[in-house]
């Protein structure tokens, strides 16, 4: 396969994941699909081998994905990149250790990787080994040429050229140490962070809502810490979050949310309650679930060194204030463009770069 047909299939794959729109749901045109029907019931069953991964949130990153993979953010992706030229190169095999935190969060590394031409090999989390093998079905049934490319390894990975691994702090420190000999990219922990200035409005923490409770801010682009200036009054933002009385509902959310208030209320630790979420002022960026930290500022310019230096624990910042380096709008930290690679690494230049 050359390029465009690659791109081609991968605009057609968005074309179905689209379909997952809560609002046109199954739009795409061909819903007789057996591959779509197949991701499908796997979407609808998630939960029952996964309960953080709720059919609304399911949905909600294919649909993401989906309006990701539009051919004209396909096409400007890769015209940074010298790929015709990467055709005529050897095909390397990419072994790909993927998350489990999130539904589907190691698509873009699939994607990467076959945007590129090479083969992927595939390492499923327990936590989630349904969604990216049905999506990669989907994608064999729209375009044949994918086959002998994509392969998933449930045992011992061997036989590769180059590693793409995503974990903790903990399991990176194991990845280090097993695949350091090769070329390699691999993931540690990361948050997202929010910083507030007081100029925000109602619909603005509606939408930074979506960035801490999507997903049960289990994903490393979720908000778990804020930024906010002395004195900032909190009950606007509280009003707001209090109103998402859905997440309540789910159980393992919901204990972790008692159980933190409790050790909370035992140990006499300040903290304000939204009655779905605890607000504590910590200087850490990794918080609990159920739980959103803060720390104040006084200067933003101070607090862009702040972060600069912190770099290697932020995955992305939201704010509406333009004196935020490199901050995406509110709502908008679970939703990437494809040039938007997790830890600021190039994930398809480092493909590219792989003798």
């Amino acid at each position: 396969m050359d390029l465009q047909q690659r791109i081609t299939a991968f605009a057609r794959l968005g074309e179905y994941l689209r379909g997952f729109d809560k609002n046109k749901k199954f739009s795409v045109t061909n819903i007789t699909s057996p591959a779509f029907q197949n991701l499908k019931n796997e979407v609808d069953s998630a939960r029952l081998r996964n309960s953080w991964f709720v059919q609304e949130n399911v949905e909600n990153m294919l649909f993401s994905l989906g309006k990701s993979l539009e051919l004209s953010k396909l096409e400007q992706w890769t015209s940074k990149y010298d790929l015709d030229k990467y055709d005529k190169h050897h095909v390397k095999t990419i072994a790909v250790i993927m998350a489990g935190n999130v539904p589907a969060v190691g698509f873009h590394d699939f994607l990467s990787v076959l945007i590129s031409g090479n083969g992927i090999l595939a390492k499923l989390s327990s936590d989630d080994d349904k969604l990216i093998p049905a999506i990669a079905d989907l994608l064999l049934e729209i375009e044949a040429g994918f086959k002998g490319f994509i392969k998933f390894e449930k045992q011992k990975i061997t036989g590769f050229d180059a590693v793409i691994a995503t974990g903790s702090g903990n399991t990176a420190r194991y990845f280090d140490y097993y695949f350091g000999k090769y070329p390699n990219i691999i993931r540690r922990n990361r948050n997202g962070i929010a910083v507030l200035n007081t100029t925000e409005t109602k619909n603005d923490f509606e939408k930074l809502a979506n960035d801490v409770f999507m997903y049960f801010g289990l994903g490393c682009r979720n908000v778990s810490k804020l930024f906010v200036p002395e004195g900032y009054d909190f009950t606007p933002m509280l009003d707001v979050f209090s109103k998402r009385i859905e997440i309540k509902n789910h159980s393992k959310y919901f204990n972790n949310y008692e159980y933190n208030k409790a050790i909370y209320l035992v140990n006499s630790r300040p903290h304000l309650d939204a009655g779905n979420l605890l607000l504590v002022e910590d200087e850490s960026y990794a918080s609990p679930v159920s739980v959103l930290y803060y720390e104040h500022y006084n200067d933003i310019m101070q607090l862009n060194k702040k972060i600069l230096l912190d770099s290697q624990s932020i995955q992305c910042i939201v704010s509406n204030d333009k004196g935020v380096k490199s901050s995406f709008d509110f709502g908008q930290s679970q939703e990437p463009e494809l040039w938007d690679y997790a830890d600021g690494v190039d994930t398809l230049g480092f493909l590219l770069g792989i003798d």
